[in-house]
């Protein structure tokens, strides 16, 4: 690595060009610049127009740029390599471009590095040294999840990473810097404030544990749902908690701010007191609670078969050639205690975690288990056979229908499936054709039946368009 040392680097740029319709950078160059308040920035020239004039910004970064009339003069960063020179450890001064009496220079200084775990604040403006002997800037961005960090310096979060950077020294102060450096001082300030936060008497006079007053709660909704419980209250989510804000504690519901690491609370401004707090728990939670009855959830039992079997049975007789074989292949479900209260769990069938089925009702989990067999025995089922009507441009509420498939499968049953999307996103869809339609005594009345399934207005071909097709119909079997 270079052997100049860094702390005692002064790098003095001359040859500053003025700000002109004859004389600017080429595009897309970045540049040192010197801003008509007397503050030194760099970004990337970006003209505007035919590219002639000194019309134009210089990019700093995604929505981060700096109109030419601000700025009086510029530098080209692009055009040097440090490498020799920076080898020399006698070296503590260099000139970038000729040094000439009575000329524009600047000068910069207090470089520090990432080797003596220095950082720059964040969203703070530097100027760089990089690995390789050449110059750069950029906007410092720690990472929030691991060490190091970036400089950002042109849009869609262009950046140079902390572990290709020598040496760097801040650049002068701008808005984004100031701002951050605000929400930085309030952050600090919120948190000394909440150190020792006090609590109205009024508002907490059963304490600081929202658990009381969640169980206070529950005492009245059982007046009404005699099957009540702390988890059924708390599937309403976000979970009250108590939480300092401004040196006070408050009711609030708490969202994690991953950028800065910080919590954010959103207090509770519907009342002030205790009481009404607890009448405010009873009305959030009442409709998670209500839902929740383990009579309407478990109203076939407890044991799980009873409800698998129940599924199986009615897609059996549609998907003839599903057994119980095959369910070993997809989710497997049972019935387990989770924090206090019986819950419809589901696992891969290969997995050992346990995700909880969230349903109101028995009918309801035997609907959801009917169509992770029925995707099953789809999967299962060998297609032979395939047909692909043919049709024009179709547009469906802004996404356009790609493809229309027929198969028939191995039992001797038919599926379609659609593929529709847009410029950036798509997706697929697959149907069973039942039998109930093949049980139509004309080509017409399939139609009208197999539309009640994949309906035209939702999928693109209507009855008109399929009733042309001969060949598909002949495909059918009609």
């Amino acid at each position: 690595m270079f052997k100049v040392d860094y702390k005692n680097l002064t790098l003095s740029f001359n040859e500053f060009h003025e700000v002109s319709d004859k004389d600017m950078p080429e595009y897309g160059e970045y540049c040192l610049l010197e801003l008509k308040n007397g503050d030194y920035t760099a970004g990337g020239w970006y003209p505007s127009g035919n590219g002639r004039t000194k019309a134009g910004h210089f990019t700093r970064g995604t929505a981060d740029t700096v109109d030419s009339e601000e700025v009086a003069r510029w530098h080209s960063l692009a055009r040097y390599d440090l490498s020799e020179l920076l080898c020399d450890e006698e070296i503590g001064w260099i000139n970038l471009g000729h040094e000439e009496e009575g000329a524009r220079n600047v000068q910069f200084e207090g470089f520090k590095s990432f080797a003596d775990r220095k950082k720059p604040k964040e969203e703070q403006f530097c100027l760089l040294i990089m690995k390789d002997g050449s110059l750069a800037a950029g906007r410092w961005n720690k990472w929030r999840h691991k060490a190091g960090g970036a400089f950002i310096y042109a849009s869609a979060l262009a950046s140079h990473s902390s572990d290709k950077v020598w040496a760097w020294t801040p650049l002068s102060s701008d808005s984004v810097f100031e701002a951050e450096q605000e929400a930085e001082s309030e952050r600090r300030r919120e948190k000394k404030m909440n150190k020792n936060p006090s609590a109205d008497p009024e508002l907490f006079k059963y304490g600081t544990d929202i658990n009381v007053y969640y169980e206070k709660a529950l005492e009245k909704l059982r007046e009404e749902f005699p099957w009540a419980t702390l988890p059924m209250m708390r599937k309403e989510t976000p979970v009250w908690q108590i939480a300092p804000l401004h040196g006070k504690y408050v009711f609030g519901q708490i969202e994690r701010d991953y950028y800065n690491d910080t919590d954010i609370v959103d207090p509770w401004t519907e009342g002030t007191t205790a009481d009404e707090f607890i009448d405010f728990l009873c009305r959030y939670t009442h409709n998670a609670v209500e839902h929740a009855n383990p009579e309407e959830k478990f109203k076939f039992g407890t044991d799980i078969k009873v409800y698998l079997d129940k599924a199986f049975d009615k897609v059996k007789k549609d998907y003839r050639w599903l057994d119980k074989k095959m369910l070993s292949k997809t989710w497997q479900y049972d019935i387990q205690e989770v924090d206090g209260d019986l819950e419809f769990v589901r696992r891969y069938y290969n997995e050992k975690e346990y995700s909880v089925y969230d349903v109101e009702s028995a009918e309801r989990f035997i609907e959801y288990v009917e169509y992770d067999y029925q995707s099953l025995a789809l999967r299962e089922n060998e297609t032979v056979a395939s047909y692909e009507p043919s049709f024009g441009h179709i547009s469906l509420n802004g996404w356009n229908l790609e493809r229309y498939v027929f198969y028939r499968l191995k039992s001797g049953d038919y599926k379609v499936s659609v593929t529709a999307g847009d410029r950036t996103t798509g997706g697929s869809r697959e149907f069973f054709i039942t039998p109930y339609c093949f049980e139509a005594g004309t080509y017409e009345e399939f139609l009208d039946r197999y539309l009640e399934i994949v309906p035209g207005y939702s999928f693109g071909l209507g009855k008109e368009e399929l009733l042309q097709d001969k060949a598909l119909k002949e495909f059918l079997g009609y």
